[in-house]
This record gives C-alpha cells, structure tokens and sequence, in this order.
C-alpha cells in the first residue's frame, strides 16, 4: 500500500517513513503543502497531514484530495490543538486527527485501522457483485463471462479500489509483461464497461483508470 505524508519536520517524516516501511507501507514524503498537491493523483491509499506546512496548509491539500478521491483515509497530524483547527480537518473530511506528540505505534495503529481491510467482495452497483477470490462476476446472482484480460483488468482495479491505476500498470498486468497501446487498454474498458455499470470503471485523464466499487462486508 502507498501512503503519502505530508510532513516539514525532517526528523519527523523520516520517523514515520522508517516506521511505516518496517510494516510493508510504500511511503512518499513531501514537505509543502504545494508538493502534495501535485501528487494527490499519484495513486496513493491514504494520506497522512500536517496542518501547519509552508506554501499550502494541510486542510487545504484535504479539501483538493477529497475532490478526487473521497473515499481515500486521510489523517490529519498536528500540534496544533485549537479546537476550530481540529473541528475544519473533520468537517473537510479527515477520518482521524492525532496530536502530536504521538508514539509512532498509535499512528501506525490508525493506518492499518482505516487504510487497509481485506476485502473478498465488492459492489459495482445495480446488484451486480464482483468475487474477488473466486473471479466471479454476477449480477443478481446470475453469473457474467469474462474472457481472461477482462478478468484481469478487474483483477487489478479491485486490489485496491481507493486507488488510480495508471496505464503502465494496467499494461504490465493485463498483458502480463507484454507490450501493448493505449488504445487497446481503452477498447478493452470499452467492453468490460458492456457487462457491468458503465460508470464503474472511471478514467482519470493522463493517468489511468480506477474502479468505482463499495466493498462489501461479510
């Protein structure tokens, strides 16, 4: 999973990457606010804030992030504890909010928590159900063939439904290590997208592709 950390304490980011690494997290840093919003669409599985940044305030980077990827945990860290400043980061949509100083295992504690649930499952709408394990496509119970790239492709969106999967990752994948174009990946959504709801696969422009699902639990 990869995480971005929006940090300009050195000392700190390094901490919570080393920290997050020992746990199998891919960490990016940035160290203002405007660097983190070049890189909100980079496909990343939650984002940890500080408010108090140079350039572009953390609750400001929040408000683009949620824009894009409303579903996506964000936890916003700070030493900042007026209660107007903890209040905004909640009603802008962070799933967390941690006061620093903290001990490294709480924040790992909240990630793992909010960032990362395994999933068997998901809805793609309209009562059709995606089993992830058993790659099995069904709409009100009835089973939908899928040839192999289909699958794979699905295969790939549903690893982690919160994410951006660019065009190199799809290619990598789907094609399994053979090259292939933009165009084929596009007229492959093209009829993926004739089996299931059109608006369950969605393309961010540039970049790629992610699914559009709700996890179901079980």
């Amino acid at each position: 999973m990869k995480i971005l950390v929006l940090e300009d304490n050195e000392r700190l980011s390094k901490l919570i990457k080393n920290a997050l690494n020992k746990h199998g997290y891919i960490v990016d840093l940035v160290s203002d606010g405007e660097e983190a919003l070049d890189k909100i669409l980079d496909g990343y599985s939650c984002f940890v804030l500080d408010i108090n940044v140079p350039s572009l305030d953390g609750i400001s980077v929040l408000e683009s992030i949620k824009m894009y990827h409303k579903n996506v945990p964000t936890i916003i860290i700070s030493s900042n504890h007026d209660l107007e400043k903890i209040q905004k980061s909640y009603e802008t949509g962070c799933d967390d909010y941690i006061k620093k100083p903290f001990f490294m295992y709480e924040l790992i504690h909240k990630i793992q928590k909010l960032c990362f649930k395994e999933v068997s499952k998901i809805s793609l709408g309209e009562k059709f159900i995606y089993d992830i394990p058993k790659r099995l496509l069904t709409n009100d119970n009835n089973k939908i063939e899928l040839a192999r790239k289909e699958i794979l492709l699905l295969e790939l969106l549903t690893k982690d439904i919160n994410r951006v999967f660019s065009f190199d990752e799809i290619e990598e994948y789907v094609w399994e290590g053979e090259p292939s174009t933009i165009m084929n990946i596009r007229a492959l959504v093209k009829r993926i997208r004739k089996k299931i709801p059109e608006k369950s696969i969605k393309i961010v422009k540039g970049i790629g592709y992610s699914v559009n699902a709700v996890k179901i639990d079980e």
